[in-house]
């Protein structure tokens, strides 16, 4: 029986450190953070981690909102979507993953792109609307 595409990936530990080093790799990226200006840090990290779990064949339910929402009036160009799909790469690459799973797995992100670029520009390093209203911090377990 053929692996799915999460055990090929490593599975949600592999998963969660892609997604870290993809975090910060986007954070330093001026061509995109400033979308990210007024984003929760914990929350994105744990709904990327969810959401590949989940896209991926894992065991993860991911619970956040649908990206059409998620995305609503941020303003993301064309240019910016590609910058991230870029960044994305290089992370992969770092992390030794392979041709062919990297290509699954940008097959199963690649179809969001319509509910994600509000803008058709090569424009990169846009600023957030000031209008745009991000989701909510996750709870904080109070010990």
């Amino acid at each position: 029986m053929e692996k799915t595409l999460f055990e090929r990936l490593g599975g949600k530990g592999a998963i969660t450190a892609v997604v870290e080093d993809f975090r910060a790799r986007c954070a330093g990226d001026s061509r995109i953070n400033a979308k990210f200006a007024r984003t929760d840090i914990a929350r994105l990290k744990a709904m990327l981690v969810d959401q590949v779990s989940e896209a991926s064949g894992g065991p993860a339910k991911y619970t956040g909102r649908d990206m059409k929402t998620a995305h609503l009036d941020m303003r993301v160009t064309t240019g910016e979507f590609n910058a991230l799909v870029e960044d994305l790469v290089a992370t992969l690459n770092k992390f030794g993953v392979g041709k062919a799973e990297q290509d699954e797995l940008l097959g199963i992100l690649g179809p969001l792109k319509a509910d994600i670029v509000e803008v058709d520009s090569t424009a990169t390093g846009t600023p957030l609307p000031e209008s745009y209203e991000p989701a909510p911090a996750l709870a904080t377990a109070k010990s």
